[in-house]
């Protein structure tokens, strides 16, 4: 039962911790501020809760034999497996999945999440590459 877990929701413990760390974040903060303030709170509480983690990782795009001069930043990078996207708008679009999938492509990472702080209730999106 495990391995069928671990196929369809890898890093399930991991993704898990993540999620409820933005959990907490929009009980405290609630929705209505700029991203930069829910990526500060986040630093903050991977800092104090002793996870690993590297904010604004950037990822070089190689092609053929040259890196191709467009670089892709990823808002974390979490337990050096996870990327996490931060959003504060109004929905989640299409494009900020795709974003995540480049990230996912370029990184090596098999998970991303996506969590919007800009309504009421967090929203929360698993891409699984």
């Amino acid at each position: 039962m495990s391995d069928i877990i671990e196929k369809y929701f890898p890093l399930r413990s991991k993704t898990k911790l993540i999620i409820e760390t933005g959990i907490e974040i929009h009980r405290k903060l609630g929705s209505g501020f700029l991203e930069i303030v829910y990526k500060d709170a986040f630093e903050y509480e991977f800092n104090s809760q002793n996870i690993p983690f590297e904010r604004e990782r950037k990822y070089q795009i190689r092609y053929k034999s040259t890196i191709l001069p467009h670089k892709f930043y990823a808002d974390f990078v979490v337990f050096d497996k996870v990327i996490l996207e931060i959003k504060a708008k109004e929905d989640i679009a299409p494009e900020d999945m795709a974003q995540t999938i480049n990230y996912l492509k370029c990184s090596g990472c098999k998970v991303g999440l996506i969590l919007n702080f800009g309504k009421s209730r967090l929203d929360i999106k698993r891409v699984v590459f």
